[in-house]
């Protein structure tokens, strides 16, 4: 019994130690656990304590001379010469706390940080809504700056967004917290805020907009409108965008009362009242060098971590591309008579100009209007989006295929009755035909059919990207067959142009326009902002555009902006008017919208608008106004390329220069059969190997002679033509009169024609082509001439004065006969003349260049 018991007992003895022993397992492997998380967390801690003590060991101290007022930007040169600093006195007017309404304090505490009043310069509960939105948006997504972190991140740290950056902002705005008032610092934030259009301080922005210098004279919404304004301040400049302006001055209200600055009925009749009925601006003179000056502050407040308040507010140090010289020159020729004495008179007319380095990319010019307007940040012409007519050949249709079809010079395109892929018919400026043509012949002549065949033989996508690569904007990416003469659904400005075409001279390689060169902060930190280089295309492209486009500027469309002894390549362009606008505004046949002129040489390049701010009767180009791009762009090109060494475009190995017979004459037909070399480049490897016959011609009329006889007052054309081909061809006579657009008046068999009673002081210019009678598509290159017609004054005969009768003698005392008193003449009256002045800019498809 004992031993079955022992038994028993043995069993449950083993039993309750076969459950003891793991138990005592598991015990210590949660033990070890815990004390591995208490180390890890403690190191941890430690760890994260040491890198904060680091982080706030290199806080910049809290300088009570900063805290006064901010630091300004200093502007430098291409040089590093200072041309300016982005403060000045009557940029900003320090305003007083006790002087700052209530209601303007209420404003910004309600949008900026609604319980200002209560944390300890650190909002918790903020902190923590924004630390949820950076785990899902990554860290940046939103930030939880209160108005003091944001008086120590504007005056004492860098912009860029950083976890150091942020934990040294916390602290100095605890530590300033401690040492100074809510209201002092309230007022440091007001002083130091930037609110665009050239002014920061809230004192400086109500003159700037509302011209009120009383702060107490700010309404409800004026004191919204200001509130908003920092955020984004060139983006909710009420001046420039009035839309967004306004959207954000009600979010503003909202905020007034919800937080119960201000009541309901408050709000509603603030909301009320449209901005464009608060604005009353202040006119304040534009500084030197205010064109560039804008475009370097857009560069620079597009960086990522840079707002707009830094750039006037955090010391910075801007190295631009400025070459003062080019700059005061560019604003010399836009905006007085001294190079160009033939601006309209007409106030709407505009011009808008981007010069660049070729080599570097470096905008050393801008030219942002005709007029100086006095407005910082104000509307720029040089980076308006335009229609840029057919400027845009050599970067949409013929580079594309050179580059991708490997197309030489000498590429015979026929110039035909053509059509878009959905049948629309494509017409040249001139409503003629030229036959087969060259490719070069068709840049130089900007016809408008071989470079549509062009576009569509090497496809829409290979253009837009090819063009795109040389920073050409697309909405939405697409692109249309329009586009390649410019018919662009909202435009480009001279900056892209100017941008596409220096990588032309730039043997391929693009590099984005830029005016900023680096930035330096107050703390040592420096941001390089020279953009990397692309290579946008075979250097044989480039070359083979080059040089066609030499020949534009030579023999061409663009012969007004040749500057000799200057190896100078570029392109026209022109825009039309639509129908219905032709129609309402009066527009007379000639009358253009936009006239562009695009140029470059190894050194610079140079994009020039030209048109009218706005739609109107008489806002056109017409006859010599149509010239002004291309005298614009000859006045800055000269100037700027004056006693320096120009080299002339490079030609690369992948390219040769090949002699080709080219055949001219008709067979079977009356004319003798005649060759002539021809030479153009080739793509290495795509040089012909036997003659090419596709390309014929017929001789152009010789000896062409233009004269006017005073005493018949006609002009007389003659020419002369070999004696054995003459019943072979009929002879068009093309008229251009003022430099307007040449247009057929004429055809005969004879060789000469007479035009009877033409117009006094008109230049005459004429072309007489050789068209083949087998087939008429075959003609002649043009012979030229011009006659200007003198304005004859007709003199009045002298009258001889009549015999005067020996009359007697007369007492002195005698009257005389009141038959002898002679009568006063009347003065003559002043003739007056006016003039009415207004504006059009829309753009067609179709491009009218103008012909030699």
């Amino acid at each position: 019994m004992s031993e079955n018991m022992n038994t028993r007992t043995g069993r449950r003895r083993a039993k309750e130690q076969s459950k003891a022993t793991p138990k005592k397992k598991k015990t210590g492997i949660f033990k070890k656990l815990l004390i591995a998380m208490v180390v890890f967390f403690t190191v941890l801690a430690v760890a994260g304590g040491i890198t904060v003590f680091s982080m706030i060991a290199t806080a910049p101290p809290l300088n009570e001379d900063r805290l006064m007022l901010a630091q300004s930007t200093e502007i430098l040169d291409q040089h590093d010469a200072s041309i300016t600093l982005l403060e000045a006195v009557e940029n900003r007017i320090y305003v007083n706390i006790n002087d700052i309404p209530e209601l303007v304090e209420d404003a910004f505490i309600a949008v900026e940080d609604v319980r200002f009043r209560e944390h300890f310069g650190v909002d918790v509960r903020r902190m923590f809504g924004a630390v949820a939105a950076n785990v899902t948006g990554g860290f940046g997504a939103e930030g939880a700056s209160t108005i003091t972190q944001q008086v120590v991140k504007n005056l004492f740290l860098s912009p860029e967004k950083t976890i150091s950056r942020k934990v040294q902002e916390q602290y100095l705005a605890i530590k300033l917290e401690q040492q100074y008032s809510k209201n002092q610092i309230l007022e440091m934030y007001l002083n130091a805020i930037y609110f665009g259009g050239g002014a920061y301080g809230v004192q400086q922005a109500a003159i700037t907009y509302f011209s009120k210098e009383n702060l107490e004279d700010l309404t409800i919404e004026d004191a919204a409108l200001l509130a908003g304004l920092p955020q984004r301040p060139n983006h909710f400049n009420p001046l420039n965008n009035p839309e967004a302006a306004e959207k954000r001055r009600n979010t503003v209200i909202a905020l007034m009362e919800r937080h119960g600055k201000i009541t309901s009925e408050e709000a509603q009749k603030a909301r009320a009242v449209s901005v464009q009925d608060q604005l009353n601006p202040a006119k304040r003179e534009a500084s030197a060098y205010q064109a560039f000056i804008d475009q370097v502050i857009t560069e620079v407040e597009s960086l990522e971590g840079i707002t707009t308040s830094d750039i006037f507010t955090a010391g910075l140090k801007i190295y631009t591309t400025l070459d003062p010289d080019a700059q005061t020159h560019v604003e010399k020729v836009l905006q007085t008579d001294e190079f160009i004495t033939t601006y309209p008179s007409n106030e709407d007319f505009q011009a808008g100009v981007t010069l660049i380095d070729t080599a570097t990319g470096q905008i050393k010019a801008i030219g942002n209007g005709r007029h100086q307007t006095g407005v910082q940040r104000g509307f720029s012409f040089a980076t308006a989006k335009k229609q840029p007519g057919s400027t845009i050949k050599p970067v949409l249709d013929y580079g594309p295929a050179i580059e991708h079809l490997k197309w030489s010079t000498g590429k015979v395109i026929v110039d035909e009755p053509h059509t878009y892929s959905d049948g629309t018919e494509i017409r040249n400026h001139n409503r003629n035909y030229a036959g087969p043509v060259t490719m070069r012949k068709a840049l130089a002549d900007s016809l408008n059919i071989p470079a549509i065949k062009a576009l569509q033989e090497v496809g829409l996508e290979n253009a837009r990207d090819f063009a795109s690569t040389l920073g050409i904007p697309f909405e939405d990416n697409r692109i249309y067959e329009p586009y390649g003469i410019g018919g662009f659904t909202t435009g480009i400005s001279t900056f892209d142009l100017a941008g596409s075409y220096a990588a032309f001279g730039n043997e391929g390689v693009y590099i984005e326009p830029h005016t900023v060169r680096k930035i330096e902060f107050p703390d040592g930190k420096v941001i390089n902002m020279a953009p990397e280089p692309v290579v946008a295309m075979s250097d044989y492209t480039a070359f083979m555009i080059s040089d066609m486009l030499k020949t534009v500027v030579t023999n061409g469309t663009g012969t007004h902006a040749n500057i000799p002894n200057l190896p100078l390549a570029g392109k026209t362009g022109t825009t039309n008017f639509q129908r219905e606008d032709r129609e309402k505004y009066k527009i007379p046949d000639g009358g253009v919208p936009d006239v562009w002129f695009a140029g470059y040489t190894t050194r610079y390049t140079a994009a020039v608008w030209t048109g009218y701010d706005r739609k109107g009767e008489g806002n056109y180009l017409i006859n010599n106004d149509r010239r002004l791009a291309q005298q614009i762009f000859k006045a800055i090109m000269e100037e700027v390329s004056r006693n320096i060494e120009t080299p002339d475009f490079n030609q690369p190995d992948s390219v040769v220069r090949v002699g080709v017979e080219r055949r001219t004459g008709l067979l079977p037909s009356p004319f003798t059969p005649q060759s002539e070399i021809v030479y153009e480049y080739f793509v290495k490897g795509t040089e012909p190997t036997r003659v090419s016959e596709a390309f014929q011609s017929i001789p152009k009329p010789s000896d062409f002679k233009v004269g006017y006889n005073e005493d018949a007052d006609q002009i007389i054309l003659t020419w002369g033509y070999p004696s054995n081909q003459k019943g072979a061809v009929t002879f068009n006579i093309m008229q251009s009169i003022d430099d307007g657009g040449f247009e057929p008046i004429y055809t005969t068999k004879d060789m000469q024609h007479i035009i009877t009673s033409p117009t006094p002081g008109a230049t005459y210019r004429f072309q007489v082509i050789a068209i083949a009678d087998e087939d008429p598509s075959i003609k002649s290159d043009p012979a030229q001439g011009e006659v200007k017609i003198p304005v004859i004054e007709i003199e009045e005969p002298i009258e001889e004065e009549p015999e005067q009768p020996i009359e007697p003698p007369v007492d002195e005392d005698e009257e005389l006969p009141i038959d002898l008193i002679p009568e006063p003449e009347p003065d003559p009256e002043d003739d007056e003349e006016t003039a009415t002045s207004a504006s059009t800019t829309v753009r067609e498809e179709d491009d009218e260049e103008e012909e030699n």
